[in-house]
């Protein structure tokens, strides 16, 4: 099958919806793949994984719905590698994230995202990212000294007369309130509900 050929025939519509979505900002640089594997060869997923950038856009143009199903997808942590060598101005991280969202639409891979609901507990109540309490002892761990550091931050925040870290009210409330019209709060309240079934 030429590149042509496969422009024209219906696979190409997968594609095309990955293009239009909203989270996807390379124009159109997932018709222009050429599957060089520059993505894969610098991918630190890649690398300790068997999660295929190039393969995934391999399957988007052949119309693989499928793909949201793979485990592998979930390896991509959004480094941003793929996308500041793609020659052709591709962006499989987006891509993957664009089919991570649709994998969650259908209530796939909802596993994957239980560790991480603390996160999107802060976004919603404190308008900022902050580390799940879960993960500190493996940060203490790994990182000698990070407990002291997180202990004393609005001291040492203070001495480098920095702002205070944590939004105004005003932002928190605006914040929150976006998050719910957009439907962030009810997509991980749904999240979480299947966490409880599973336990």
């Amino acid at each position: 099958m030429t590149f042509k050929q496969k422009l024209n025939d219906s696979p190409i519509d997968f594609a095309i919806e990955i293009i239009n979505d909203v989270k996807n900002s390379k124009d159109e640089g997932v018709l222009k793949c050429v599957q060089c594997g520059m993505c894969t060869s610098t991918c630190p997923a890649a690398r300790h994984s068997d999660y295929n950038p190039r393969d995934i856009i391999e399957r988007v143009l052949a119309g693989d719905e499928s793909i949201p199903n793979e485990e592998n997808l979930w390896n991509c942590f959004y480094c941003y590698t793929c996308h500041s060598v793609c020659p052709v101005g591709n962006s499989v991280c987006e891509v993957n994230q664009i089919l991570k969202q649709i994998a969650i639409a259908k209530e796939i891979g909802y596993d994957k995202l239980y560790e991480y609901l603390g996160f999107a507990d802060s976004y919603f109540t404190a308008a900022i990212g902050a580390i799940p309490e879960r993960f500190f002892p493996d940060i203490d761990q790994d990182v000698p000294g990070w407990w002291e550091f997180r202990q004393n931050l609005e001291q040492i925040r203070n001495e480098l007369e920095l702002d205070p870290l944590m939004p105004s009210e005003e932002v928190i409330d605006e914040v929150s309130k976006i998050l719910t019209i957009t439907g962030f709060k009810s997509k991980i309240e749904r999240i979480r509900a299947s966490e409880e079934v599973e336990k």
